[in-house]
């Protein structure tokens, strides 16, 4: 098996796959896919903070707090104190955003069921979604490793 090629072949699925949900939710929303995947998070992460939507997609605490201010300045989502750290608030989605996002979930089940659902039976797309959470968990651990060495 040649690694070099499956990573190649891993990175450009998910770039094709990310650009065709990217556009069909700019193009029917104006939302970009970024935006929604954090909103997606802070729907159903209860006391949400821009720390627990960081961990979760991976990205910075400054460029999720950023992201959220964009979403706040559409109306989308409000930040409210939180009850007992003062350094931090709470993010929660306004009425406007839980109606755009369910609109937009529907449209981004649509677009990965023309993408994934009819292109693999079940069985299939259950071992695939195990395979990639193994392979991440892999990655987890061999980054806990990296940063317990000191490099």
């Amino acid at each position: 098996m040649d690694l070099k090629q499956l990573f190649t072949d891993l990175v450009r699925l998910e770039t094709e796959m990310w650009n065709a949900v990217d556009q069909r939710l700019r193009a029917e929303f104006d939302l970009p896919l970024g935006r929604y995947d954090l909103m997606q998070v802070i729907a159903r992460t209860e006391g949400c903070r821009v720390y627990d939507l960081a961990r979760e997609v991976s990205i910075t605490v400054g460029a999720a707090s950023k992201s959220v201010d964009r979403i706040e300045a559409n109306g989308l989502c409000v930040r409210r104190p939180h009850p007992v750290d003062r350094r931090s608030s709470i993010i929660e989605l306004t009425p406007a955003g839980e109606s755009l996002l369910a609109e937009a979930t529907a449209t981004v089940e649509n677009e990965l069921d023309v993408r994934l659902g009819s292109a693999l039976p079940k069985r299939d797309l259950e071992h695939l979604g195990a395979t990639i959470g193994t392979l991440r968990a892999a990655g987890a651990r061999a980054d806990g490793d990296v940063q317990a060495q000191g490099r």
